[in-house]
């Protein structure tokens, strides 16, 4: 008797493995939700949507995109972390809260390498450092001579506290000289809405969410935060080339799941999506709105994340950032 329940044990335990790789090869079999830890309209949001269609018709199953904003990213993120690890609701998350949230937060209730599967690094953005076009600065140095003349009277706009654009902020205000207000807010959308009122007088953003207003004349590209000039904006000089030696800041995001989410179901993502990144059609859609697609391996976006981590951790250091 003791011999059959051993028996029977093992073959129970073998079966349980083969049961969840079938349900893995058979994945997906019903609708994937893919969380935007931000309001429609930013960079993240629109590279989500982007790929979400093509993603939907490779996998054979809808992709819905669902905005959670607030907190820094974190609320979104935390919903997913708690989610069931079967690859149907995913995060499509940025820099802010998978590799700043921990440097810069107090009680992040979620480790990103502890609690997230990476599947791919989606793309990365950098930001563009634009004005209300009605305000006098032309260049930086205007700029930062304007700023100088009113101490504490301007006012800068980010995404939130202790997102990508906060932090390259305050670094613009350091290596600036410049004493302006911080005023958050839950995404980028609200934040451009607020300098084109003329409620915040500058801010740091993608190239995707704010060409089409510099375009339009209602916003004025003063400098872009990268090493070279950007091909979109080819007459707009770089913040080192405008005086700031060095300076660059941007922002990426990618594809992660529940930390326990099979293996297979991680793989069949990533191989999907990859393509999809590679592809000249989405490439060419991308490279439109200003992100530099990628598509690499959940180990190498793994360990983007930590180097990314890393640097954060650092430049908070660097400006005197506590976790709050």
């Amino acid at each position: 008797m003791v011999d059959k329940l051993l028996t029977c044990c093992l073959v129970l335990a073998c079966l349980v493995p083969l049961q969840a790789a079938a349900q893995s090869a058979a994945y997906p079999t019903r609708a994937i939700r893919i969380i935007v830890a931000y309001p429609p309209g930013g960079s993240t949001d629109v590279a989500a949507r982007l790929v979400a269609e093509p993603l939907s018709r490779a996998l054979g199953q809808p992709v819905v995109i669902e905005n959670r904003p607030g907190a820094g990213g974190t609320i979104g993120a935390s919903l997913v972390a708690k989610s069931d690890a079967d690859g149907y609701t995913l995060l499509f998350g940025s820099a802010a809260e998978t590799s700043i949230a921990r440097v810069t937060m107090k009680n992040v209730p979620f480790e990103t390498l502890k609690d997230f599967a990476p599947v791919t690094l989606v793309g990365r953005v950098p930001f563009l450092l634009v004005t209300n076009a009605a305000l006098p600065p032309t260049n930086l140095r205007e700029l930062i001579a304007w700023i100088r003349s009113s101490p504490g009277k301007v006012n800068y706009s980010s995404f939130g506290n202790n997102t990508t654009n906060h932090l390259v902020g305050e670094a613009f205000k350091v290596a600036a000289g410049v004493d302006v207000a911080h005023i958050p807010y839950k995404g980028s959308a609200p934040s451009v809405a607020d300098l084109l009122g003329g409620q915040v007088q500058y801010t740091f953003d993608t190239i995707t969410a704010v060409l089409p207003h510099v375009r339009g004349g209602r916003l004025r590209a003063i400098a872009v935060a990268t090493a070279q000039r950007s091909a979109l904006v080819p007459d707009v000089p770089t913040l080192s080339e405008s005086g700031l030696p060095g300076f660059t800041g941007g922002t990426w995001f990618g594809l992660l799941a529940p930390v326990a989410t099979p293996a297979p179901v991680v793989e069949r993502l990533n191989r999907e999506l990859a393509a999809i990144l590679h592809s000249d059609a989405m490439r060419k859609e991308f490279e439109s709105r200003g992100i530099e697609p990628v598509g690499d391996s959940p180990q190498e976006y793994a360990q983007f994340i930590r180097s990314e981590t890393e640097r954060w951790t650092q430049l908070a250091a660097k400006i005197g950032l506590k976790p709050e």
